[in-house]
């Protein structure tokens, strides 16, 4: 097995710590945010109508958006770093699949994969390493999968770091993000920015890419 890196562990015990609270905070968080959900609907409608096959969602914390893409007609499971986040996602939805495991190094196929999700997933690793995470992406997804990305935006600013409440996250520009995902293989669907609510801090970036057929 490969050992993994320092922030990887870092990270993983950092919401190993927290998991019982973040999964509370989380809890019916979709509700209040339609735009989010318009996005997840048209992923999930791209996705069904394309080629067959399941979809993860990388980074899945307590289940619930794993939960969520099931609703949507997908068939979703669920990939996380941490073991406990593993622990709540299983006991809160025991008809979903759960795996401990890290999105630099899937345990999957190549080609495996219809769809991936990474919902504020990638804002923990270093900005050195996004790409190998997008290669890796790459590799399990099927010629025409589709991937949506959520995360930080920085607002006209370069990458930056910020103390996000776990452990130490990044704020991108969206057009550098879609950049680095299209050097990886994959090109623009759509995006949406979203202004930040008012118990939110920075903006939020989503974008929605498809892998280039093979």
């Amino acid at each position: 097995m490969i050992e993994p890196s320092p922030h990887l562990r870092t990270t993983a015990d950092a919401y190993d710590a927290v998991a019982v609270r973040y999964a509370e905070f989380v809890r019916g968080s979709l509700d209040a945010l339609p735009l989010d959900r318009a996005v997840l609907a048209a992923f999930a409608e791209l996705v069904r109508t394309s080629t067959a096959g399941p979809v993860a969602e990388l980074g899945c914390g307590p289940g619930h958006m794993t939960a969520h893409l099931r609703e949507l007609g997908l068939d979703a499971f669920g990939i996380d770093l941490s073991p406990v986040m593993i622990d709540l996602a299983r006991e809160a939805h025991p008809d979903l699949r759960f795996e401990v495991g890290s999105m630099d190094a899937l345990d999957l196929a190549d080609g495996e994969l219809n769809g991936i999700v990474s919902w504020y997933s990638v804002i923990h690793t270093p900005p050195r390493d996004v790409p190998s995470y997008f290669a890796e992406f790459r590799r399990v997804l099927a010629p025409g999968g589709h991937l949506l990305l959520a995360f930080f935006e920085s607002e006209d600013e370069p990458v930056t770091a910020f103390d996000h409440k776990v452990t130490t996250a990044y704020r991108w520009p969206i057009d550098d993000m879609a950049e680095l995902a299209g050097e990886a293989g994959f090109h623009e669907v759509g995006r949406m920015l979203r202004e930040p609510r008012e118990d939110e801090r920075y903006r939020r970036g989503h974008l929605l890419m498809r892998m280039n057929d093979q």
